[in-house]
């Protein structure tokens, strides 16, 4: 019995050593990526670039503003090589941590200035519109708010929708700190609690637009046309109202990628971001079913979208926004 037991102890000692022998040779061979963009978006990304340069890339999945948090708890010891996100803010909150190593050269010409920070530590990957999205059936289009801050006026009280716990409406909230500064930030947040109707998600506040629960929903474009492009069935009674002339509610949010300093495979991980910002990555982007918008020098977006030209965004500095501030903010008047 007790050569049994020896045995036994041995055979799962082995075991134990060729799966950690296992592991590690697959994480010499390949790439972790902390994503927060959407999964099926990574996923087409990934596939492309695994298919070009036989280089495996595993997939961790979460919201922008949880893996950001999680890379600064793990530090040096993050066991990812790449972070991809939704939006900016979390991209500033881990380069702000010193975590981030800098973009090779050439990846970064593939994007213009107005899409990446001027640091060079992280780069856009791709970009969404921000949008009112409005009932058809209710509102015609000269009863539209001019601005986002038109939202402040009490006759908008209950009449509109949005997702104040989701990082994409705190990245809109970023630009209005960016552009107007606290005290005009605040002031509209104080109002935003007595009017809008909160929603969980940006999805749901739309299907409540096209329900006519509300008039309309500050949202991203992308959640419209996703939904077009399916049944509609969540998006029939909807149109969207570009508020455009740089004002805070056209803008313009920037997803980002950037290399992990700690990452053990940096080559690998520096050419998978040259490959999401290349002509194989932005191809994604216009024929592929995120309906979000390419980023690259001359990359065209999907043909449905309204174009990046034409929205009129105010000039946001993407390593400028600060998300602390919005939800210190956002927490004091209650909307968090």
């Amino acid at each position: 019995m007790r050569l049994s037991l020896s045995r036994l102890a041995g055979t799962a000692a082995l075991v134990a050593a060729l799966a950690g022998f296992s592991v590690a040779a697959a994480a010499q061979d390949g790439i972790v990526v902390y994503n927060a963009q959407h999964a099926s978006l990574a996923k087409e990304w990934i596939e492309g670039f695994t298919r070009e340069t036989g280089i495996r890339v595993t997939l961790r999945q979460g919201s922008d503003m949880e893996v950001a948090n999680q890379i600064i708890q793990e530090g040096t010891a993050s066991p990812a090589d790449v972070f991809l996100t939704e939006n900016s803010p979390a991209m500033v909150l881990v380069d702000s941590a010193g975590l981030f190593a800098p973009i090779d050269t050439a990846t970064l010409a593939q994007v213009p200035d107005a899409f990446r920070p001027s640091n060079g530590r992280w780069i856009g990957i791709a970009a969404r519109s921000t949008v009112f999205a409005y009932n058809k059936t209710k509102l015609t289009p000269d009863q539209l708010p001019k601005s986002i801050l038109d939202l402040a006026d009490p006759a908008w009280k209950g009449r509109w929708g949005a997702s104040p716990s989701g990082a994409d409406f705190q990245a809109i909230v970023s630009a209005l700190l960016a552009l107007k500064g606290e005290g005009s930030t605040d002031a509209w947040l104080k109002a935003m609690k007595e009017n809008a109707v909160p929603f969980k998600g940006n999805g749901v506040a739309m299907k409540a637009v096209n329900a006519g629960e509300v008039d309309g929903a500050v949202i991203y474009h992308y959640y419209y046309f996703g939904d077009q492009a399916k049944t509609g069935e969540n998006s029939n009674n909807v149109l969207l109202h570009y508020f455009r002339n740089e004002d805070p509610g056209a803008f313009v949010s920037i997803s980002g990628g950037g290399v992990l300093a700690s990452s053990e495979h940096p080559k690998e991980a520096q050419a998978f971001l040259k490959w999401i910002t290349g002509p194989g990555g932005q191809q994604v982007l216009r024929d592929g079913t995120s309906f979000e918008y390419a980023v690259g020098v001359d990359a065209d977006s999907n043909p449905k979208l309204e174009p990046l030209a034409k929205l009129q965004a105010p000039r946001v500095i993407p390593d400028k926004l600060d998300s602390k501030k919005v939800t210190d903010l956002m927490t004091a008047v209650g909307l968090l």
